[in-house]
């Protein structure tokens, strides 16, 4: 019985070391075969339809048609360093880079997608992606984004960088929840930064423009903008205001064409009860 007892655990400890050996072997066995395996091939995914770098830009920092990686053997290849190439890529926000037994390079790529185009006061042009930071614009194609120009200070060192200035955060925020909401995205056909540093709208239907102020309560302006697209201008005509001011919480003004200024929306005559409802609905909002 005592014999036993010593035997069984020498046995599972045996059977330990050499299982434990065996896999030394193996993994000694795939390293020396994977040592002599060659590159055969680079295949490159680039998801999305965004088209800021594309497939021969991506061999051209990889140097893939110089024949620099195909035909090398694999562990001389280094991985990493291919990765940090990638990712110096102003329009390349993830890349990975991984290989296979078969000799295929594998590279993932994800591109950087813009949502506004700055047009600063000092002819600077370049674009701010979905987590607001600055990227330069390419030659190889040109974003269907929001447009914004004035009076923007928002200076550029053509590279990849936050935001400096209130009023660009404001513009990104701005054009942020435009993109997001359908409606506004078909409307809003550019961005305006006036003297005062207050933002304007252009939008693609009449010949206004939509003060909208800062980016503070977009949902709120943008609903009362909406009130009035429906209530009062069907009436006059989307050419009736040359401004409509939705930057107070209470209240839409709009300028007349004539330059003459209805007070909150009291016009005379056929307005007095279309704007007395829009009064209303944009209190009541609050």
């Amino acid at each position: 019985m005592f014999k036993k007892r010593i035997w069984k655990p020498l046995l599972i400890s045996l059977a330990w070391i050499i299982s434990f050996g065996g896999l030394i072997v193996l993994m000694g066995f795939i390293e020396s075969k994977k040592g002599e395996v060659v590159c055969k091939d680079v295949k490159i995914y680039i998801p999305g339809n965004q088209y800021f770098i594309d497939r021969e830009e991506v061999d051209k920092i990889l140097q893939v048609n110089s024949r620099a990686l195909i035909g090398r053997r694999m562990e001389s290849i280094n991985i990493n360093g291919l990765e940090k190439k990638l990712k110096a890529n102003p329009f390349i926000e993830f890349a990975k880079v991984y290989t296979d037994m078969d000799g295929v390079i594998n590279v993932e790529i994800s591109q950087r997608q813009p949502i506004l185009r700055l047009m600063n006061r000092f002819d600077q042009d370049f674009y701010v992606d979905q987590h607001g930071l600055k990227i330069p614009l390419s030659a190889n194609f040109t974003a269907r984004v929001l447009v914004a120009n004035g009076y923007i200070d928002e200076l550029f060192a053509n590279q990849v960088d936050s935001l400096h200035t209130a009023i660009a955060a404001e513009l990104f925020k701005t054009a942020d929840y435009i993109r997001k909401d359908s409606l506004w995205d078909a409307q809003i056909a550019q961005i305006y930064v006036n003297k005062a540093h207050e933002i304007e709208l252009i939008p693609r239907v009449g010949n206004n423009r939509i003060l909208l102020g800062n980016a503070d309560s977009l949902e709120n302006k943008f609903h009362n903008l909406l009130v009035f697209y429906k209530k009062a201008l069907p009436q006059v005509g989307w050419d009736a205001y040359k401004v409509i001011n939705v930057k107070y919480a209470n209240q839409v003004v709009g300028v007349r064409n004539e330059n003459i200024k209805t007070d909150s929306l009291k016009a005379k005559g056929a307005l007095s009860d279309t704007s007395k409802l829009i009064r209303d609905t944009t209190i009541n909002t609050n």
